[in-house]
């Protein structure tokens, strides 16, 4: 564990000591540091991933470009011919910081308005989202392989890999999907395990502060409402009959119900807040964690604008408090992936009711 935290302390070291070169060199050339841009170019989509600088030379991936426009048909091209033009190419201008669709392409047309075109580009978050699913993939399909392949075998000997799996999602299934469903818990795991592992993946992923990681895809807003969409349905499209009646027509005074649907009002918008609440808390947690890791390490840009000394003190507080920071999300990585699925478990569990009035009975 002690060994664990050094080389943890010397990574982060090293990724905020060379931003830190940077920003120095840069305060005694009299340069200005633009504070936002840092923090939005590592928060905000783009249609290129910068990686790292090396010398005077920054080392980026540029992705495909791919726009429809209503008026002048399909554009497809380079990221890297927005950086030779300035952020602008073909009609298309990046959108105002301050705007709704910050930093996205927008389309110029005749009379001078913007409009947005459908962007169907591959973003960086995007390509995070990809790479993260295939690190999944690569550890969850051996194991899946093995135990194809072994079915029915009962004298098969799993490899510490498979077994480690295995202890994995048995402590997924049996700590969260089993007593929060129920006895039909088997209908909804493989979606509630695809999303605390893939929630926990990516979040852990967002950590790693190399290519390709570094991206936090679960505090991306639309990432976390696809996620919460996918409760939505499972437990409104597979609700029981029970369940909706307890909606519609819920077992309190008549008054309440008729002939003002007081309570049915109620039950109706918490079917929205729920998934909401999911959406929120996933993103908000995530989001929070980032920033403040982000603006622990913008102190060393600011203190080096100002004098070397400031930043030099400022860079070891930044360091020991990042630190901490990361220590901290580590945790909140795991307990954000364990919250989301139990949450979405109780919901779902809550609209099997007939499932459990029986196992009552019983």
């Amino acid at each position: 564990m002690r060994r664990a935290f050094i080389i943890l302390a010397l990574i982060l070291t090293g990724c905020i000591f060379i931003p830190t070169a940077a920003s120095a060199s840069s305060a005694e050339e009299g340069k200005q540091i633009d504070v936002q841009h840092i923090i939005f170019e590592h928060m905000l989509d783009s249609y290129s991933w910068h990686i790292t600088r090396v010398g005077e030379k920054d080392i980026i991936i540029h992705l495909p470009v791919i726009l429809y426009s209503k008026t002048s048909g399909w554009h497809i091209f380079s990221s890297k011919r927005l950086e030779e033009n300035g952020g602008s190419y073909q009609g298309f201008y990046p959108a105002p910081a301050d705007g709704p669709h910050a930093y996205k392409l927008m389309e110029k047309m005749s009379d001078g308005s913007m409009v947005r075109p459908i962007d169907l580009s591959l973003t960086k978050m995007s390509l995070a989202l990809l790479i993260n699913g295939a690190i999944l993939l690569l550890l969850f399909l051996p194991a899946a392989r093995w135990y194809k392949k072994h079915r029915g075998d009962k004298e098969a000997v799993p490899s510490k890999y498979v077994s480690f799996v295995e202890m994995l999602v048995t402590m997924v299934e049996d700590g969260i999907i089993k007593p929060c469903v129920g006895e039909n818990y088997r209908k909804f795991s493989p979606y509630l395990l695809t999303a605390f592992f893939f929630i926990f993946t990516c979040n852990l992923m967002s950590l790693l502060p190399v290519f390709p990681g570094g991206v936090g895809v679960t505090a991306n807003l639309s990432i976390t409402l696809f996620l919460a969409l996918c409760t939505f349905i499972a437990v409104n499209v597979f609700g029981s009959r029970e369940y909706w009646k307890e909606i519609i027509w819920p077992d309190v005074p008549t008054w309440l119900k008729a002939p003002i649907p007081i309570m049915p009002f109620i039950e109706f918008i918490g079917i929205f807040t729920k998934p909401i609440a999911l959406m929120i808390r996933l993103f908000a947690n995530m989001l929070g964690g980032h920033m403040a890791m982000l603006v622990l390490t913008v102190l060393i840009f600011i203190g080096f604008s100002v004098s070397t000394t400031i930043g030099s003190s400022m860079t070891v507080l930044s360091v020991l408090f990042n630190i901490f920071m990361y220590a901290l999300e580590l945790l909140v990585a795991y307990i954000q992936a364990y919250v989301f699925t139990l949450l979405s478990a109780v919901f779902i569990g809550s609209a099997q009711i007939s499932h459990h009035g029986k196992a009552e009975k019983k």
